[in-house]
């Protein structure tokens, strides 16, 4: 083998140890989700004692990650681990409400255990809302790893830097994209293929706000598609199935295509 393309190789190797590992990342946060909810624990704790030391124990990995990026100050590190864990109290809250809004809209659902457990939509709110935390002190890699993880497990794409309110409902999920400029308000529920997307994809709008405003008690069924950053829902709005929108729309409205169904068979 060409002694360059090993020595090529090599360096990369030796960048990368500067970044912290998507592997351990991503096993952090299920950890994390381990701590918050006992449903997603592989740990079984003795006492109240050995459930301290395990939060000490997750802090202390945190730091560590931390340490890994080319940037990384141990004071700087310590203080950003410090906001991350007292934040944590918010973010179960919120997930809380999540599961009861998830429990509350699915009729299928048999109690808040089934939900915390198995449906893909509080997976994936959950990871959004651990790596938002991230997001908020310009951690943006490992943001979008945890995003990334939860991405690749449920097919439900939020992306870290979007801002999302309480008891937020996602229904089965797969195909759900929400673009990191969009700003989600309370008690908005989505169902599976809903797009929340830019107009533009030009690298030049990077910093823009590109991704729709979507207010309070808004219901955006199957394969809707949302556009641009300009446009807002308005609360208590019902946005039908696969439809496809690009402006704003008043509060209490209900936008859905008409369609005709046509049965042709054999004659009875």
């Amino acid at each position: 083998m060409d002694s360059n393309f090993l020595s090529e190789l090599y360096t990369e190797h030796q960048k990368a140890l500067e970044c912290p590992s998507p592997i351990r990342v991503t096993r952090f946060f299920k950890k994390v989700l381990g701590f918050l909810f006992p449903e997603h624990s592989e740990i079984k704790y003795e006492n109240e004692i050995a459930f301290e030391a395990e939060f000490a124990k997750l802090k202390s990995e945190l730091l560590h990650i931390l340490s890994r990026r080319s940037e990384s100050s141990f004071e700087q590190d310590k203080e950003r681990a410090d906001y991350i864990f007292s934040e944590l109290p918010k973010v179960r809250e919120m997930l809380v409400k999540d599961v009861e809004a998830i429990y509350m809209g699915d009729p299928a659902a048999r109690n808040h255990d089934e939900v915390i457990r198995t449906y893909p939509g509080f997976y994936a709110i959950a990871a959004y809302r651990i790596a938002h935390l991230f997001h908020t002190l310009d951690m943006l890699l490992i943001a979008r790893i945890i995003s990334s993880h939860a991405h690749n497990k449920t097919g439900i794409d939020i992306h870290p830097g979007a801002n999302i309110g309480s008891h937020f409902c996602i229904d089965h999920g797969t195909g759900v994209v929400i673009g990191e400029t969009t700003d989600i308000g309370n008690h908005v529920k989505l169902y599976q293929g809903v797009t929340l997307g830019a107009l533009s994809v030009d690298k030049e709008d990077a910093k823009t706000k590109r991704h729709p405003n979507i207010e309070d008690h808004v219901v955006i069924y199957a394969g809707a598609t949302i556009l641009g950053g300009k446009t807002t829902v308005g609360h208590h709005t019902v946005i039908g199935g696969n439809v496809w929108l690009t402006e704003s729309v008043a509060p209490h409205s209900r936008l859905y295509y008409e369609s005709k169904l046509v049965q042709k068979g054999a004659e009875l």
